[in-house]
């Protein structure tokens, strides 16, 4: 078997690798859980290689993204549940039922205007799935649909956008900055009892409040994290290398020479 350029052919690899008897006995004893994990790595990956503006390895990490959608389909295609054409087509139903501005009559909307139309229109879908469940999700709360999975930080920020939809926010990013101060304080006061799990509760409300501050100014929080682990990464090998210059060891280096190569780190970024 070729590689090729056609969808079909990376379906046949996936076919092949999971026959049984003649496949690949790793592929064969994964499900749908076990392979959950890899597709969430991947789209870690995807987010990497575009931050690091690696295009070359963008163009893998997407295909083992798409490896991911693949395997899943197959999966479920095997207990009959579903195939590949179908996650094709419920996409691009719903891609074009979304946008009624490029698809359809609805026209010359701004941004936020095309943000309300996708919110309406996404409401109008949990509606009709509840429907087709009989009613099953009409006893869920407003928050029921929000992913468990995602990382804590985007879990929250998406927390706290399906909340104020129905008015449950600060109309002030200066408010969610005092929210913050409040929080710190609260974590003062928490290590200065001693309990570890108070500890652990006030710096997840800390971390909570600064999501949404991150929502507020719409800044992606994983994205701004992200960033700053990049540039900590970067000024810390600053560090290492002129240590070594120097002959000095990192574990020979006290806190105050680290501290004065992390700023003039600071000063050539």
């Amino acid at each position: 078997m070729k590689p090729a350029r056609d969808i079909s052919r990376l379906i046949e690899i996936m076919a092949a690798l999971r026959t049984p008897v003649s496949g690949c006995p790793w592929d064969l004893e994964q499900n749908f859980a076990s392979i959950a994990p890899y597709t969430i790595e991947e789209a870690y990956e995807v987010a990497d290689a575009i931050e690091r503006a690696d295009f070359a390895d963008l163009t893998d990490e997407l295909g083992d993204l798409l490896l991911q959608v693949v395997f899943h389909a197959r999966m479920a295609e095997e207990q009959g549940l579903f195939a590949f054409p179908d996650v094709v087509e419920a996409i691009t139903r719903k891609m074009i039922r979304r946008h009624p501005h490029v698809f359809g009559d609805t026209t010359d909307l701004t941004p936020d205007e095309v943000k309300g139309i996708w919110a309406k229109i996404k409401a109008e879908e949990k509606a009709e799935r509840a429907a087709r469940r009989g009613g099953a999700e009409q006893h869920k709360g407003l928050l029921a649909d929000v992913p468990r999975a995602l990382p804590a930080l985007s879990r929250a920020v998406k927390l706290q956008a399906k909340a104020s939809t129905v008015g449950f926010d600060w109309n002030d990013a200066r408010l969610v900055l005092a929210k913050i101060k409040e929080e710190m304080a609260e974590c003062e006061e928490a290590i200065a009892s001693g309990d570890d799990a108070h500890v652990r509760e006030e710096i997840g409300d800390l971390l909570f409040a600064v999501a949404n501050l991150a929502r507020h100014v719409d800044a992606d929080p994983e994205d701004a994290l992200r960033g700053t682990n990049t540039k900590f990464e970067k000024r810390f090998a600053y560090i290492e290398k002129s240590l070594a210059e120097r002959g000095v060891a990192l574990k020979d280096a006290g806190l105050e020479q680290m501290d004065a190569l992390w700023n003039e780190a600071k000063t050539k970024a």
